[in-house]
């Protein structure tokens, strides 16, 4: 169970969206400091914030922020693309992207920081999921998230011996920019950071942030074709 007060926090995609989100509640439930990306430098005047540029799709830019943060003790895998385009139709060139920035970005981030988390008492690594990781229906991202998912998992696993909390966190739509264009509920990201940290300071293994969540979990258990996901216009 990794409490939030006096730590060292790691953010991706904090500059805006959900992880703006994450960064004022960390700090608001007492962060030491907290690193925050984006993939191009940007300012926070806030002194226990500290900005640093990352592209999760590079292993020397994740190790250059390792290098900077070595005294993490938890890490938001927060940062994700949306990109149009189905996986028949689609530019592959965008699936792939997807692939790079949703699923191998955060196993980048986890591999650089697991021995900092290790060596700093073993602490917590957050992966934002997301509902499409149960449900058909949103081509390359939906699949990128079910393999992230896939990802979470194992690395539960690999991490357990290092005593690291290893969270997955899924949700619906959230009121950001990457879902601007959809008529939807959504759930305010100040709404969906204080879940999150509620589940990772509660000792959590799974975060379902919304109603669409739990349902979708509960219907693995049933028919395939129940898990379809169609994206509102």
């Amino acid at each position: 169970m990794a409490t939030v007060k006096d730590k060292a926090v790691v953010i991706t995609g904090g500059r805006r969206g959900l992880g703006a989100a994450l960064v004022d509640e960390v700090l608001a439930r007492g962060a030491r400091t907290v690193y925050s990306t984006a993939r191009t430098a940007y300012p926070d005047e806030r002194p226990q914030v500290v900005t640093h540029p990352l592209d999760v799709r590079s292993a020397e830019s994740v190790a250059a922020l390792a290098e900077l943060a070595g005294d993490a003790e938890i890490v938001f895998n927060n940062a994700g693309v949306l990109l149009p385009g189905e996986l028949l139709t689609g530019r592959f060139e965008d699936i792939a992207d997807t692939f790079d920035v949703n699923v191998y970005g955060p196993l980048r981030v986890a591999r650089a920081f697991a021995p900092i988390l290790a060596a700093n008492g073993g602490g917590a690594l957050v992966n934002m999921l997301s509902v499409l990781s149960w449900m058909t229906g949103s081509g390359a991202y939906g699949a990128s998230k079910a393999a992230a998912w896939s990802v979470t998992n194992s690395l539960r696993d690999d991490l357990a011996g290092q005593h690291t909390q290893v969270v997955g966190v899924h949700a619906g739509f959230i009121d950001t920019d990457m879902v601007s264009g959809f008529a939807a509920p959504k759930t305010t990201p100040a709404e969906v950071a204080r879940r999150i940290v509620d589940g990772l300071e509660a000792g959590a293994r799974e975060v379902l942030v919304d109603d669409v969540s739990v349902a979708a979990k509960a219907a693995l258990s049933g028919p395939v074709e129940n898990l379809t996901f169609a994206l509102p216009h």
